[in-house]
């Protein structure tokens, strides 16, 4: 089967031409973080415009580069939500037209399956059951894939995301947008262990996620040091912020991986390029011989090669959407 993925959750056009579920024969990304770094975060309508001036360029590369046509397209998956419900409608009105022009099944695709699914396109021989944990700019998840669309959701954030939390404290150290690959880069010549910042496991035996009390104590820290006329070493905060970012999720993620005894763990989302939090979860589930799977660079960002991977799984064991089917920008993860 020749699919098309198109992603527009946010500030990424994406059009890809995937086979089947794993063989990638062209992904396309037209970034815009050079159009938002100015104001230092993603700006909502400015996104939307720039994905509607962009996607049709970005979808004839994508068929180009595959060497297909339109016509040769037997599924469009398109991402639903989670996201911006300005961006996500340019990707979903695209594929709509698309699909009513040319009578191609149309599929929605939670991106956050997709994440998970970026897995699939670099490992062949990767398959559930698993334990994923999914960290992006405005999620973050700890899941029992138990089978390619069945996923339980056992952690989840409550407040901040892990990304957003990067994206926050970056801003406020100066270092730019985004965030996480700044912080990664300030973090190398900092001390990690110079600042000791909380880390927030809440409840007893929790599995969820809360990063906002962290980024209060960040700012409030620099605060503090401006008041008192002290000199900030920006390095040092950012290395202490990130470790103790990654404490909680690895803390936890071992934790879930050793009580479900699953002998694979997936990491996914665009703070999987984290190198720091990679190292740290690799090492130490391969200690209790698990296995750890993370995406190439490429594929940790939102993309469209994991949105058509995720709609494959999803139209085998579902069928395809009719044309109603419609953007939820606050969609879960969890199915109904």
């Amino acid at each position: 089967m020749i699919i098309m993925g198109i992603e527009s959750s946010c500030d990424e056009t994406s059009v890809s031409i995937v086979e089947d579920s794993r063989k990638i024969l062209s992904n396309i990304i037209f970034s815009q973080i050079d159009i938002h770094k100015i104001y230092g975060g993603v700006v909502p309508e400015i996104a939307s415009r720039e994905h509607i001036k962009a996607i049709n360029y970005v979808a004839k590369q994508a068929l180009e580069e595959a060497g297909k046509t339109f016509n040769d397209i037997e599924l469009i998956a398109v991402t639903k939500g989670p996201g911006l419900v300005g961006a996500l409608l340019v990707g979903m009105s695209f594929a709509k037209g698309v699909s009513a022009a040319l009578d191609i099944p149309i599929i929605g695709v939670n991106h956050m399956e997709g994440h998970i699914c970026a897995n699939y396109l670099q490992y062949k021989e990767l398959e559930p059951p698993f334990i994923s944990l999914v960290v992006s700019g405005g999620h973050s998840y700890l899941v029992d894939v138990k089978s390619y669309t069945d996923y339980h959701v056992i952690g989840r954030t409550r407040d901040d995301a892990a990304g957003e939390s990067f994206d926050k404290v970056s801003r406020a150290l100066g270092l730019g947008y985004p965030g996480g690959p700044a912080i990664q880069k300030a973090s190398e010549k900092g001390n990690s262990e110079a600042i000791d910042f909380p880390r927030v496991m809440l409840e007893k035996d929790s599995y969820d996620f809360s990063f906002s009390g962290l980024k209060t104590a960040v700012l409030n820290y620099l605060n503090k040091e401006k008041m008192a006329g002290r000199e900030i070493n920006p390095f040092d905060v950012a290395a202490s912020f990130q470790a103790s970012v990654n404490d909680v999720l690895v803390s936890k993620s071992v934790r879930l991986a050793k009580e479900k005894q699953r002998d694979k763990f997936v990491l996914s989302g665009g703070v999987a390029a984290n190198r720091d939090l990679r190292n740290r979860l690799t090492e130490e589930l391969n200690e209790l011989g698990i296995k750890v799977y993370y995406p190439e660079m490429s594929l940790c960002t939102d993309n469209a090669a994991m949105i058509a991977s995720a709609g494959y799984y999803n139209y085998v064991k579902y069928g395809a959407d009719t044309l109603k089917v419609n953007v939820i920008p606050n969609l879960g993860l969890e199915k109904e």
